[in-house]
């Protein structure tokens, strides 16, 4: 399966959004299926209306910022999980040594 750029998506799904082409022309001068171009057409729909996509790479660069930051969240909860853990074992660790 061929990859394509969200640069690349996004310019082709923009045929049909913003330059009044159908989804077979679109398809046609962009060298893809057309499932593809319905996909992201539909996709670039939905980014531009503010939904971060779930289940795929964000075609627009506000979407890509969205999930990064996204990631980098959920990254950030993990460590701060691992250091509550951490910080609860050495102070039991602390108090039975002392006690």
């Amino acid at each position: 399966m061929k990859k394509f750029s969200p640069e690349f998506k996004a310019q082709a799904a923009s045929l049909v959004l913003d330059s009044g082409y159908t989804l077979k022309e679109a398809a046609e001068a962009s060298t893809i299926s057309l499932s593809a171009i319905t996909t992201w057409v539909k996709q670039l729909k939905e980014e531009r209306s503010g939904t971060t996509p779930q289940n795929a790479s964000a075609i627009t660069a506000q979407q890509q910022q969205i999930q990064s930051l996204e990631k980098r969240i959920k990254q950030l909860e993990l460590e701060k999980d691992i250091l509550k853990k951490a910080s609860a074992l050495l102070i039991s660790d602390n108090y039975q040594s002392t006690h």
